[in-house]
């Protein structure tokens, strides 16, 4: 089985740190990637940076997690798969979504892991009082 490439791309840094924490928690991912968006750069660079990155991958390959949908980021990668790309792109983010994913890989198994990215945003408060009654 090929293994599967994971790009993490966002606004600023946010990729950088939602893979330091996933290797915080699992070690280190050699197959999870990042490209950032910083301040002083537009669309053309973010798309210069991203296809770089995935310059040499199988493209069909390819999962990409955006920080936001609608944002620039998420943008370029909309504009290369409506101009035939085959890459696999998730907005929205998070911790939960990113492991469920490699959990999914290590086991081979199938996962809805947008599903465990949504299981993942809890009211704590909420739960809590729930749980008094």
């Amino acid at each position: 089985m090929a293994e599967k490439e994971l790009i993490l791309i966002s606004h600023g840094k946010m990729a950088e740190g939602v893979k330091a924490s996933v290797e915080l928690i699992m070690g280190e991912q050699e197959h999870v990637h990042t490209v950032c968006l910083l301040p002083s750069e537009g669309p053309d660079d973010f798309k210069s940076k991203f296809e770089e990155k995935i310059s040499g991958m199988n493209i069909e390959d390819i999962t990409v997690f955006a920080d936001l949908m609608g944002g620039t980021p998420a943008n370029v990668v909309s504009r290369l798969i409506m101009g035939g790309q085959k890459i696999h792109l998730i907005s929205g983010m998070n911790l939960p979504l990113v492991i469920e994913w490699l959990n999914s890989q290590m086991s081979g198994a199938e996962s809805d892991f947008v599903t465990a990215g949504k299981a993942g945003i809890v009211d704590v408060n909420e739960m809590l009082s729930n749980m008094k009654k």
